[in-house]
């Protein structure tokens, strides 16, 4: 339950920064908080999905919602300092969770690490989308990155008979992971438009390289030459810069798009 607390608290988030309604932050603390649980069931074929079971969830969500109401002031001042370590510790309990029960019903080890992953991050995917957001987990910190990581260990060490272990080792990686990418900020490269300006040496050395075109003289008699429309094209071709795809780490990618970036 304290895992749904803190996911049902980044949705409230979200939905204040989105300028929403308690509707809508009802509606994004819900779908953040048991969302990913959810894929995982319909995926898995449970029916019915763990929260019409157990209808507390939903009672813990609402509770969540209507005290962020009430003190909203304090919950924000947590934003940045309490609530991404709790997520943090909220992601790795999850993945822990959907593994596990992937792996009761019998499925194969990639499949229990997915699923893992499901429970982890697919309902902060739909809050962010319905949020019209690119969702977190696709171009921030390292985040799905630690879930995998943690669902692998878990799966593996259970999978050997040791699920004690294994869920001991699946929370310090998860955790590990996921404090080091909030404490240093560290990211996966990205796919980032670059734009690469001709060296001087090289344009000079390129215009050198190529034949001298012959000078056309106007009918008129007039003394100036007539460049030539290819001599002119070359020249402009030389002169332009390039525009590339390249792997660059987040931080330059800031840097070359900085409008891209979430304000938050």
């Amino acid at each position: 339950m304290a895992g749904t607390v803190v996911f049902a608290l980044s949705g409230i988030l979200l939905a204040c920064r989105s300028r929403m309604d308690p509707i809508g932050m009802l509606v994004l603390a819900a779908v953040t908080a048991v969302g990913g649980g959810t894929l995982r069931d319909l995926v898995l074929g449970v029916a019915p999905v763990f929260w019409i079971r157990d209808p507390t969830y939903l009672w813990v969500i609402l509770a969540t919602v209507l005290c962020a109401l009430v003190g909203f002031h304090y919950i924000h001042r947590l934003n940045r300092v309490v609530l991404p370590v709790a997520d943090a510790f909220g992601l790795a309990l999850f993945v822990i969770i959907g593994a596990n029960k992937a792996m009761l019903l019998g499925t194969s080890g990639v499949v229990a690490v997915l699923m893992g992953l499901f429970t982890g991050v697919a309902g902060g995917m739909i809050r962010d989308v319905l949020a019209r957001r690119v969702p977190m987990v696709l171009c921030r910190e390292v985040y799905a990155t630690a879930a995998i990581a943690g669902g692998v260990v878990f799966v593996a060490l259970a999978s050997l008979g040791a699920p004690r272990l294994g869920i001991l080792l699946s929370l310090v990686t998860t955790l590990g992971l996921r404090l080091a990418a909030i404490r240093w900020q560290l990211a996966l490269p990205v796919l980032a438009w670059v734009v690469i300006e001709p060296s001087p040496g090289q344009s000079a050395s390129s215009r050198a390289a190529e034949p001298a075109a012959p000078a056309s003289m106007p009918a008129d008699g007039n003394d100036t030459p007539l460049t030539s429309a290819r001599e002119t094209a070359s020249s402009a071709d030389v002169a332009r810069p390039k525009m590339r795809v390249r792997m660059v780490s987040r931080s330059k990618a800031a840097r070359l798009w900085p409008e891209d970036e979430d304000v938050d």
